[in-house]
């Protein structure tokens, strides 16, 4: 297993573990995380296999990632039109923004889900 590197290394006892644990690459794992532990691993465990797994389990869950927006979707209802191209209609989004922008600090930020109507999923932007 490849050794990944800390970007704060501290001195820990050599009783500490240098490399994560085998049962965290295991698919089976994943099953029994929270949506909030997915995307966690999604979205900050960037570039592992780890990552892969999360993305995954959430895809097994029924999300859609939106490649133009990075943002995970999950159909709320049944889309109110379909074509070839999008489909539209009311979509559950998770906001992963943690902080507020400076530019725009009225705008609500956070770990969450939020809804969204009438959105237009175009399938191009389907991962």
């Amino acid at each position: 297993a490849a050794r990944q590197s800390a970007r704060n290394p501290a001195a820990t006892p050599s009783s500490f573990p240098a490399v994560p644990a085998n049962v965290f690459n295991q698919a089976a794992l994943f099953e029994k995380f929270d949506l909030d532990t997915l995307f966690f691993i999604f979205y900050y465990q960037q570039g592992t296999y780890q990552q892969f797994l999360a993305a995954n389990e959430l895809k097994r869950q029924s999300w859609r990632f939106h490649k133009k927006y990075l943002t995970w979707f999950q159909r709320h209802e049944e889309p109110k039109i379909t074509t070839d191209e999008f489909e539209q209609g009311t979509y559950v989004y998770f906001d992963y923004h943690l902080k507020a922008d400076s530019a725009n600090s009225s705008q609500e930020y956070g770990w969450c889900q939020r809804v969204k109507s009438e959105f237009v999923f175009q399938y191009e932007y389907l991962e």
